[in-house]
């Protein structure tokens, strides 16, 4: 009764991965699992080396959202070193993360996507791409390459490198912004505004059609977790730990991430490399909780500039309280977005953008250090221990992706008890249970650390075991 199909263009998830679906003797869907079938060494790799080198080194983890790793580096090597960042420094780190997170969230929400949102989750695998969207779509598809753009040319501006850069450092960043580079960002501000509300006029328009998907994907209370600043906006840069739950209540607010081993337990499965980290006061599974820009955006008071937080207000909240449907995903990663170059138009009037002091020298100073930075996709943590000579001894890496993988596991099995019926999975049924993982907007190559050729497996297994389907991209 095994079959294979294989669908061509492969998936539009970043790595490796493999879901199986469990049926009971009813022939109803009991259980779902997200495999990441690739080892997670990369902490492993960096033993021996010298702490210096880790915000480099760890950028290259991801080719889509190296600036984070090697911002959350760079903060923990500063902890490290125990020095005061310039706060001219931070500024420059701040308008880096942020142009990392525009250029992302465009890639997830026109590249990765569009091709549902636009074409459905019903069409043609052939066409439903972001060629399909170019062809039917082509103003919003140029408004997304265009936007995405625009957040690279901005890290380049800084880092002299779209990716890979070497310009984050420990103590700050490697060198100063020319007044040349500061009207050239500033000259990118209005286009990118005028993309970025465009596209959320369009999409709060065609809401009303996705009220499947909404009530489908992943729609259950958990909790969420994010950085948060002291006065309650937005802040991706530096903020504190703030966990709420499907209410709204308040866990956890304005703790150190340092302190984060008090409050997230990480725990390993025996069918995935990918750890499930929990809410540790509640334990595993009922900590569960979700990160990235819905549970942001779910946490904090208020974005913190005027478009954003008029753009987050006029999306219809029921009962006021938190978005529990990981659909809304789509719609948050706008909103931030519109945030981040409202953020960055901010920081470069600062009068001190231009200062040439942007770095700290010191010699280590402690042998323990902690980073944490909001990713685009989510809260990220580095977590280094070094000997005397400053070579690295251990490292702990906590990745979005990780923190989601309880909220993914439910979600998969949410969209498959809805969809699936019967021993067979249908390209549709397919299609939405990928498409609910790519609203959490998954880095699995960034979680697992693997180089290899991108895929997803999902498996349909009868209670005995055997395999009644099997689809593979």
């Amino acid at each position: 009764m095994t079959r294979q199909i294989v669908i061509d263009p492969i998936t539009r998830v970043e790595g490796h991965g493999k879901v199986t679906l469990y049926l009971d003797d009813s022939g109803e869907v009991r259980d779902a699992r997200l495999h990441v079938t690739q080892f997670r060494g990369f902490e492993k790799f960096c033993e021996g080396r010298p702490f210096s080198e880790m915000p480099s080194l760890t950028a290259r983890i991801c080719g889509i959202c190296p600036v984070s790793h090697s911002l959350a580096s760079a903060k923990a090597c500063d902890a490290l070193l125990a020095v005061q960042v310039p706060r001219t420094a931070q500024n420059l780190r701040k308008i880096l993360n942020l142009a990392q997170l525009l250029q992302s969230h465009a890639l997830s929400f026109f590249h990765l996507s569009s091709p549902d949102l636009l074409l459905g989750m019903e069409s043609d695998p052939a066409e439903r791409n972001v060629f399909g969207v170019i062809r039917s779509h082509p103003s919003l598809a140029r408004n997304g390459i265009r936007l995405r753009q625009i957040g690279q040319q901005m890290i380049e501006t800084l880092g002299a490198k779209r990716i890979h850069s070497p310009w984050v450092i420990p103590g700050g960043v490697a060198g100063p912004l020319a007044s040349e580079d500061r009207e050239a960002l500033l000259v990118l501000i209005p286009e990118a505004l005028s993309i970025i509300q465009e596209t959320i006029e369009w999409f709060r328009s065609v809401l009303n059609q996705y009220t499947e998907e909404i009530r489908t994907f992943a729609n259950f209370p958990t909790l969420f977790l994010a950085l948060v600043a002291g006065d309650g906006h937005l802040d991706h840069y530096d903020g504190r730990m703030r966990v709420i739950d499907s209410e709204g209540n308040r866990l956890l607010d304005q703790a150190d991430p340092a302190q984060y081993a008090d409050y997230i337990e990480e725990w390993v499965e025996p069918d995935s490399y990918l750890k499930s980290p929990c809410y540790k006061p509640m334990g595993y599974p009922d900590g569960i909780y979700r990160v990235g820009s819905l549970a942001r955006l779910n946490a904090v008071d208020r974005c913190g500039t005027p478009r954003a937080d008029e753009a987050w207000k006029e999306l219809p909240q029921p009962n006021q309280g938190p978005l529990l449907s990981s659909f809304h995903y789509h719609y948050a990663r706008l909103v931030e977005s519109l945030y981040a170059v409202e953020r960055i138009e901010e920081i470069l009037h600062d009068p001190d953008i231009l200062d040439d002091r942007v770095c700290a020298r010191a010699q280590p100073n402690n042998l323990e250090g902690v980073g944490a930075i909001e990713a685009p996709r989510g809260t990220l943590i580095h977590h280094y221990r070094i000997d005397k000579n400053g070579l690295m001894v251990w490292a702990n890496l906590i990745v979005a992706t990780g923190h989601n993988n309880l909220a993914m596991n439910r979600g998969i099995l949410q969209v498959a008890k809805e969809y699936v019926k019967g021993d067979r999975i249908s390209e549709g049924i397919l299609n939405r249970i990928e498409a609910v993982i790519r609203s959490f907007d998954p880095c699995l190559s960034c979680s697992t650390h693997a180089l290899a050729r991108m895929s997803l497996q999902i498996q349909l297994l009868a209670p005995t075991g055997e395999c009644l389907d099997m689809v593979a991209r």
